[in-house]
């Protein structure tokens, strides 16, 4: 550069120029404006009396309003980057993995239920238990899912983000360090509470003790599936629930065994081969797809602190979904024994709405998938000034897709329940009560409605987190989860036990309403969530 340009012809001029703007970018990339261009060739050793006999120019000044303009130039028509599009087969295949993805995480779930209409029990259930056992056993399986539930989702969410890079052997330390603090709190709460039940006389040593039984190794399992999850094992876990329903068969029909004893024998063996087996999984997943030197492992005080928002949300919607089963269990309009008692009218109108969330789950992962890699293809092909727009297709985008998932959970749902009305009267007159029943009536119907809403919510909710913004969707779901809680328990108690679902329908609007208030948010300065999301 110390070089006059004058002595030079027009094309080499040009050049050396060239190389003057290049040095300049290589110190900053993104200079703000032509000061800062002055600023960078000063530090470059340019003056203005270098800038007068090299350049041509009257001063750095002068020099630097060249480059900046040339700069701008280049930044407003270097062309984007053009994105590779995929052939209609291609993207059906892709839309098919996504939905059997989405629906093959609730197969257990359908697993249990076909289960129940078969041998009348599945792995942790039994039709005919005693009013006294029915309690305890939903005492531990709601107390496992709260318990977890945190854990869970800080499991998939650090996990993923290693996975996605590759790492799995830093996303397995995260996950078993997450996986030990979640065995640590469980034996905890199997310990206060045992103390506390002993202390107030909440519940008689024999049931307590069966809540702690399957509360313990059902929490085991939750924990072992979302590992197994993470590493796209779903149907591995699906074999395992297969298995302890077989076990379960062999020891409670062909030996005679107690069914609640059959059941805890089943409930060790999936548990334990379940942790087994994603470890398993873990290793032969590090030892194929592991490249290049893993960056170091981050401190676990700040893994578990910058966890703590998933966590919320964990804790927070597994108790969304059950709280309404506790405000219910514990009107005391009828016999109460004990503080919570379960009510089979309630209960088996919520298990067979759930069934309908097992479509809907495989459409909401069809549609953030095909919204987050749309948006990441095409906002390489939109300039900096261009970002409003963005913000306004992608909006109309979500839009369409909210619509298109509102209807289909509310048809899947007024088609389920059809089906199973059909399809339950003619085959098995003692579920069937679900119909015949008023309170399973009542309950079922309302259900459904609440598990199609939820399904948008959790549309909602699962875009939130791939633009990071877990906590847009943990203060809807808290307000939601109150909501539920309090306008459920009211109506029970003033109404009738069964209107507790109500609060759970409330509380599945609120839900969705808010965060698709977020999400509407996040599309209308999402270059800016992209951003910070990156």
């Amino acid at each position: 550069m110390e070089l006059a340009l004058n002595t030079k012809g027009v094309g080499e001029k040009e050049d050396l120029f060239n190389q003057l703007i290049n040095e300049v970018l290589a110190r900053h990339q993104n200079p703000e404006d032509i000061y800062e261009v002055a600023a960078i060739l000063e530090s470059m050793g340019w003056s203005d009396d270098m800038a007068s006999d090299v350049a041509g120019k009257e001063d750095i000044f002068a020099l630097a309003a060249e480059i900046w303009d040339i700069i701008q130039s280049k930044i407003l028509y270097v062309p984007t980057a053009q994105v590779e599009k995929i052939s209609p087969f291609q993207y059906i295949l892709m839309v098919l993995r996504s939905f059997l993805r989405g629906t093959i995480f609730a197969l257990p779930m359908a697993v249990s239920v076909a289960a129940m209409l078969t041998l009348r029990y599945s792995l942790w259930s039994y039709q005919y238990l005693s009013l006294e056992n029915a309690t305890s056993i939903a005492i531990g399986t709601i107390l496992s899912f709260m318990a977890v539930g945190g854990f869970t989702q800080a499991i998939a969410r650090r996990g993923f983000m290693y996975i996605g890079q590759g790492h799995y052997y830093m996303a397995r330390k995260i996950a078993f360090h997450f996986v030990r603090m979640g065995y640590a709190v469980c034996l905890l709460g199997a310990l206060s509470f045992m103390v506390f039940s002993s202390v107030f006389s909440v519940y008689p040593w024999r049931m307590t003790i069966i809540i702690i039984v399957y509360f313990l190794f059902l929490s085991a399992i939750w924990l072992s599936v979302t590992v197994m999850y993470m590493l796209q094992k779903e149907m591995a876990f699906t074999g395992l629930i297969i298995g302890g329903i077989f076990t379960v068969f062999v020891l409670f029909d062909l030996m005679g065994l107690n069914i609640i004893l059959s059941q805890v024998i089943a409930l060790t063996l999936v548990s334990l081969t379940g942790i087994i087996a994603a470890y398993y999984y873990f290793l032969q997943a590090e030892r194929k797809m592991e490249t290049g030197i893993a960056p170091p492992m981050p401190r676990m005080s700040i893994v578990v602190y910058t966890s703590i928002p998933y966590f919320l949300y964990g804790f927070t919607y597994f108790t969304f979904l059950f709280i309404d089963r506790i405000v219910a269990w514990s009107t005391n309009n009828v016999f109460m024994p004990y503080i919570i008692w379960f009510r089979g009218e309630y209960e088996l109108g919520l298990d067979f709405a759930l069934i309908s969330l097992i479509l809907p789950m495989g459409l909401v992962e069809v549609v953030v998938n095909d919204i987050m890699l749309n948006i990441e293809a095409n906002q390489k092909n939109f300039m900096a000034e261009d970002n409003r727009r963005l913000g306004e297709m992608y909006t109309r985008i979500y839009i369409k897709r909210l619509a298109y998932t509102a209807v289909f959970s509310l048809l899947n749902a007024f088609i389920l329940y059809f089906a199973l009305k059909a399809y339950l009267g003619e085959n098995y007159w003692e579920l069937n009560m679900i119909f015949t029943h008023p309170t399973s009536h009542f309950v079922f119907a309302w259900a459904l409605l609440s598990y199609a809403i939820v399904a948008v919510a959790l549309m909602n909710a699962l875009i939130l987190f791939c633009v990071s913004q877990p906590e847009m969707a943990y203060r809807p779901l808290l307000y939601s989860l109150m909501i539920n809680l309090c306008l459920g328990f009211v109506l029970s108690r003033w109404i009738d036990y069964s209107w507790a679902v109500i609060g759970l329908v409330v509380g599945a609007l609120v839900f969705a309403v808010l965060t698709t208030r977020m999400v509407l948010r996040v599309m209308k300065n999402l270059d800016y969530y992209l951003y910070s999301a990156s």
